[in-house]
C-alpha cells in the first residue's frame, strides 16, 4: 500500500510539470512597430502589442518575428506600468515544410494515395523507412523506392510550427497590457544611391539622393517607422548565419515627398524617414533622402604613374587614356553641407538632343560636411598620355636615378589641364624638370600640365630615389 501511495504521489507530482498550451500573440495584436537599420545588414526591431495576460506564471507564444532574429538580443517590457518578468525564453524555428514533415515521419506509418482513371483513388498503408537520396517505403513485405502518387500524413507533428516564434514563460501582474519586444535581426540593410545630373559645361550639377532599403529578414512590417544609422557600428563576428538572397524590387519613393530628418547620434548620423511605410518581406524600397541644385563642380583629368617605375628600366607606354574625375565640395555655401551616407553616385549628362545619358559611376564612403567628393567617371576618349623613360641608372646599391618624358595629346575642342600624378617611393628628390611641380605629400609629386585644344604638351623630369 505504501508503494501504491508513493506511485500516486509521483504521478501527481509529474502532473504539476505539465504546462498548459501557451497563449499566442500574432501581428494582429500589434499596435506599433519601428525599426532602426544599419549599413551592415543589422536592424533593431521594436514591436509593441496589446494583449491580456494571466496573473502569475503563464506561457506566451510571440509569433510573427523575423526569421533571422538574434534571440540572445531580445528584451521585453511592459509599457504603462504593471509587473512583467521573463522567467524562461525559447526560440522555435523548426518551420513547417514538406521536407520537414517527411523527416518527422521516418520510421512511422503513412498512407500512399494514387489515382487510376478506371479504379479511382487507391490507397495503401506504408512505413517510411528512409529519406536518404529519396523516399523508401515498406508496403507489406515489399520495399518501394519512391511512389508515383501522394503521401498522406495523419497529422502535423506538434514540434513543427508555421512561423518563427519566441516562447516565453512569464511572471506577470495580469490584465490588459501593452508589451514591447525589442530585438536585433539580420537581413535588413540599407544604402544610399545618388543621381547626379551634370551640366553641359561640367561646372555645376543637380544631386538627388535615395535610400535603398532591403528586407530579407523573414518578416514584413506594416505601418513601420524607420530610422537609418549611417556609420561603422562595431559588431562581434558571427559564425554560421545564412543570409537569404531573394529580392523583389519596388520603387515607391516620391521625389516631392518630405526629406528624412538628420541628426548626430553617438559617433554616427541618424536619418528618420518622415512618414510610416510598409516594408514587405523580400522587398526593396526606395525613399527620397536629399535634393540639391546648382552644386558647383569641376572635371579633373589625371595621368598617373606607378611606384615601380623608379627601381627598374620600364618600356615605353604608348596610347594610354587619361582618367577623368568629377569633384565637388559638400559645403553649405555649395547648396549641400550635410552628411552623405556611403553609397553609389551615378552621373548623367545631356547630349546634343537634350537626352540624359549615363556618364559613369563611383562609390563614396561616409562623407561628413565640408569635405570634397571625388568621383572616378572613367577614361577620356580624346585625351592620350605617353610615357617614355629616357634614362635609368643605379648610382649605388639603394640609389636610383630616372629621367622621364611624358607627352599629353588633347583631341577635344576645348583647352584642358591634366594632372600628371607621380607616386614616389622611398626618399626622393626631383633634380630637374621642365615645369614646376607640387609636392602633394611625402610620396607624391604632381605636375599640372595645360594642354590646348587639339594640341600637345610635354613635361620632362629627372628624379633620384633612395630606398
Amino acid at each position: 500500500m505504501r508503494w501504491w501511495a508513493a506511485g500516486i504521489s509521483v504521478l501527481a507530482a509529474a502532473g504539476t510539470w505539465a504546462q498548459p498550451a501557451p497563449q499566442e500573440t500574432t501581428e494582429r495584436d500589434r499596435v506599433e512597430v519601428s525599426l532602426t537599420a544599419y549599413n551592415n545588414g543589422l536592424a533593431l526591431v521594436r514591436d509593441v502589442r496589446r494583449l491580456s495576460l494571466a496573473a502569475g506564471e503563464s506561457g506566451l507564444r510571440f509569433s510573427d518575428v523575423a526569421a533571422q532574429i538574434r534571440p540572445e538580443t531580445v528584451s521585453l517590457r511592459a509599457l504603462g506600468g504593471g509587473h512583467l518578468r521573463v522567467v524562461e525564453q525559447n526560440y522555435e524555428y523548426d518551420l513547417l515544410s514538406p521536407q520537414k514533415l517527411m523527416e518527422k515521419y521516418v520510421g512511422k506509418n503513412v498512407r500512399l494515395v494514387n489515382f487510376h482513371k478506371d479504379l479511382g483513388f487507391q490507397s495503401v498503408d506504408a512505413e517510411l523507412l528512409s529519406l536518404n537520396q529519396g523516399p523508401v517505403y515498406k508496403v507489406g513485405n515489399e520495399i518501394f523506392l519512391g511512389h508515383p502518387g501522394n503521401v498522406v500524413l495523419p497529422e502535423v507533428p506538434a514540434n513543427l510550427i508555421a512561423r518563427p516564434s519566441l516562447i516565453w514563460q512569464l511572471d506577470s501582474s495580469g490584465g490588459d497590457q501593452r508589451i514591447e519586444a525589442s530585438y536585433l535581426t539580420n537581413g535588413i540593410s540599407w544604402q544610399a544611391d545618388y543621381v547626379l545630373t551634370l551640366a553641359k559645361d561640367d561646372a555645376s550639377l543637380n544631386l538627388d539622393g535615395w535610400v535603398t532599403l532591403s528586407n530579407q529578414s523573414g518578416a514584413g512590417y506594416e505601418g513601420v517607422q524607420i530610422k537609418l544609422v549611417a556609420g561603422d557600428v562595431n559588431r562581434v563576428r558571427e559564425e554560421g548565419r545564412m543570409i537569404l538572397d531573394q529580392e523583389v524590387m519596388l520603387r515607391s519613393a516620391d521625389a516631392a515627398a518630405p526629406m528624412p530628418r538628420e541628426e548626430a547620434f553617438a559617433e554616427f548620423h541618424l536619418y528618420a524617414l518622415p512618414r510610416r511605410t510598409t516594408l514587405k518581406e523580400n522587398q526593396t524600397k526606395q525613399v527620397a533622402l536629399l535634393a540639391a541644385e546648382a552644386v558647383k563642380s569641376a572635371k579633373k583629368y589625371e595621368y598617373r604613374g606607378q611606384e615601380y617605375f623608379y627601381s627598374q628600366p620600364v618600356p615605353p607606354m604608348i596610347g594610354e587614356h587619361v582618367g577623368v574625375f568629377l569633384e565637388f565640395c559638400n559645403e553649405e555655401d555649395n547648396a549641400l553641407g550635410i552628411p552623405l551616407p556611403a553609397g553609389t553616385m551615378r552621373i548623367y549628362q545631356e547630349d546634343s538632343d537634350g537626352m540624359l545619358q549615363f556618364a559613369g559611376e563611383d562609390r563614396i564612403e561616409h562623407t561628413p560636411k565640408d569635405e570634397t567628393v571625388r568621383l572616378h567617371m572613367g577614361n577620356a576618349f580624346d585625351v592620350i598620355g605617353e610615357r617614355v623613360q629616357t634614362n635609368y641608372e643605379v648610382i649605388a646599391g639603394n640609389v636610383h636615378e630616372s629621367e622621364f618624358k611624358i607627352t599629353l595629346r588633347n583631341h577635344k575642342e576645348q583647352d584642358i589641364v591634366v594632372d600628371v600624378v607621380e607616386p614616389m617611393p622611398g626618399d626622393w628628390r626631383i633634380l630637374s624638370s621642365s615645369m614646376p611641380f607640387e609636392k602633394r605629400d611625402a610620396r607624391t609629386a604632381v605636375f599640372s600640365v595645360p594642354v590646348k585644344a587639339d594640341g600637345e604638351a610635354t613635361v620632362t623630369y629627372h628624379v633620384r630615389v633612395r630606398y
